[in-house]
C-alpha cells in the first residue's frame, strides 16, 4: 500500500482531486478535517477536554459541540487556540496511524490518501511514502471560492495570509498537481502519475 499525503492552498481544488481517485482507483481516503470533527463528538476522546477548556457556552441544545460557537470561542485568543489544538492535534494524528494500520493489516488497498491542511505543518511526511501538492494560480483560488463558497475578497485574502506560500508547499511535496486549468487535464497528470505506481508494482 502506497501512502500519500495530498496538501494545498484553500481553492486549489483537493477534494476534487480526491473523489477522482478515490473514484477510478482502489484507494482508501481519509481527511484529516473530518477526522477532528469526529472526535469532537459526543463520547469520543476529545469532546470532554474541548468542552471542558472553552465551556459549556460551546454547545447546542442537542449537546453537540457547535463548531461556530467553538469558532468564536477560540477567536483572538492565541492561549485557547494553543490548547485546543493541543487536544485535538495529538488525538488526530493517533487516529490516522490507527487507520492507516489497520488498511495495511487487511492488505487490500492499493493506496491511502491523507488529505490535511496542516499536512506540512504537523510534520506528516514522518509518515506518508509521497507528499502531492494541488497547486492552482492564486487567481484562479480566488474566483473558485467567491462561487462555491460565496466568499468575500476580504476572507479569502485572511485564509490565504494564514496558511503556507506557494515556496513552502513545493519545497515541502516531492510532486506538484497544476490544477489551474480545465479538470480533463488534471486527471491526465494524476492518471500518469497513478500508472507509474501500479507499473512499479507490477514488476
Amino acid at each position: 500500500m502506497i501512502l500519500i499525503g495530498i496538501t494545498g492552498g484553500v481553492g486549489s481544488g483537493k477534494s476534487e482531486v480526491l473523489s477522482y481517485i478515490q473514484g477510478k482507483y482502489n484507494a482508501k481516503v481519509l481527511l484529516a478535517d473530518d477526522v477532528a470533527n469526529k472526535l469532537k463528538e459526543p463520547g469520543m476522546p476529545c469532546y470532554k477536554p474541548v468542552v471542558d477548556c472553552l465551556g459549556e457556552g460551546i454547545l447546542g441544545t442537542d449537546g453537540v459541540i457547535d463548531r461556530a460557537k467553538m469558532a468564536a470561542a477560540i477567536f483572538g485568543d492565541k492561549s485557547k487556540l494553543e490548547a485546543i489544538n493541543a487536544i485535538i492535534h495529538p488525538a488526530v494524528r493517533r487516529y490516522i496511524l490507527q487507520e492507516i494500520q489497520a488498511e495495511k493489516d487487511k492488505g487490500k488497498t492499493d493506496f491511502f490518501f491523507l488529505e490535511a491542511a496542516l499536512l506540512v505543518e504537523e510534520h506528516y511526511d514522518e509518515i506518508v511514502d509521497e507528499m502531492w501538492y494541488i497547486y492552482a494560480a492564486e487567481e484562479v483560488r480566488r474566483e473558485r471560492l467567491k462561487i462555491s463558497r460565496n466568499y468575500s475578497e476580504e476572507k479569502i485574502t485572511s485564509i490565504i495570509s494564514k496558511q503556507l506560500s506557494e515556496k513552502k508547499f513545493r519545497e515541502a511535496c516531492s510532486w506538484v498537481v497544476d490544477n489551474s486549468g480545465a479538470f480533463e487535464e488534471t486527471k491526465k497528470q494524476i492518471d500518469e502519475k497513478m500508472g507509474v505506481y501500479l507499473c512499479r508494482d507490477q514488476k
